[in-house]
């Protein structure tokens, strides 16, 4: 069985991500500029003088497709890195994946990973 692990995570704290990843044995992943907001909102800043509002904070989306045995400890390295212990350091949750198919070569489920 295969779990997609989606986890959006602050932009400073992706090369720690990635390390952890690396050292888990992770031998891929995919990661997207995100813009949103959670509990944390958004927050205000100032430029040339003007105070502006900025309702969505920039942040990073990590993906892996992974074995489902593997989702505990990718999920724990992630955790680990990714946070700061402050408002925002992020969300991860996993999705069941029916199937993955290798463009290149045709393997299948665990095997395309």
């Amino acid at each position: 069985m295969l779990e997609l692990i989606t986890a959006i995570i602050k932009t400073h704290r992706l090369d720690d991500v990635k390390e952890a990843l690396a050292n888990a044995g992770v031998s891929g992943l995919t990661v997207t500029e995100v813009r949103g907001f959670g509990r944390q909102g958004g927050h205000t800043e100032v430029y040339r003088g003007a105070e502006y509002q900025v309702d969505f904070v920039p942040k990073l989306k990590v993906e892996i497709l992974c074995a489902s045995v593997d989702v505990d400890s990718i999920t724990e390295a992630i955790a680990k890195a990714a946070g700061t212990g402050t408002i925002g350091d992020g969300k991860i949750w996993t999705t069941p994946v029916g199937t993955a198919l290798r463009i290149r070569t045709g393997e299948r489920g665990v095997d395309a990973v």
